[in-house]
């Protein structure tokens, strides 16, 4: 093979992802958060989810993984959990307030990150950069969803 496989594209962000991920979690441990909290904390911050089946579809997640990570989050004292008066079944789920109160530094402490990690970029290349991996994110998702299972183990 002429072409390395360890500079492709797909490598390349997985390596990226994962310096991401120990950047993240290095800064939001001591706030009490963790990398894989931001898309409920962020949905149920800005009023995007309220339900657990909302929340998974925000986060692209299965049901059962977001089920054991808001029982971890209630148990942490970071969501609470109301009846949905309008369907008895469900429950509707809040940021406690202790949570909410910490958020700010949160989002402060992964823009800084983010501002680290592209130390030396300018704000064009920046922006470019996440139209690109947004492209790149779309493409995956309509793959996905186009592929049917294989259920070959391949």
């Amino acid at each position: 093979m002429d072409e390395d496989v360890l500079s492709t594209p797909g490598h390349l962000i997985s390596l990226a992802a994962r310096g991401f991920t120990r950047l993240s979690e290095a800064h939001l441990k001591p706030l009490g958060f963790g990398v894989g909290h931001l898309p409920v904390l962020v949905a149920l911050k800005d009023g995007k989810a309220s339900t657990q089946r909302d929340l998974a579809r925000f986060a692209k997640v299965e049901q059962p993984p977001m089920a054991q990570m808001l029982a971890r989050m209630e148990r942490d004292g970071l969501i609470e959990r109301t009846p949905d008066p309008a369907d008895g079944r469900s429950s509707r789920i809040v940021l406690t307030e202790d949570a909410q109160a910490r958020m700010p530094q949160a989002i402060k402490t992964l823009f800084e990150g983010n501002r680290e990690a592209t130390e030396g970029f300018t704000e064009e290349e920046v922006a470019q950069f996440v139209t690109l991996l947004t492209r790149v994110i779309a493409n995956l998702d309509r793959i996905a969803s186009a592929e049917p299972p294989s259920g070959k183990g391949d």
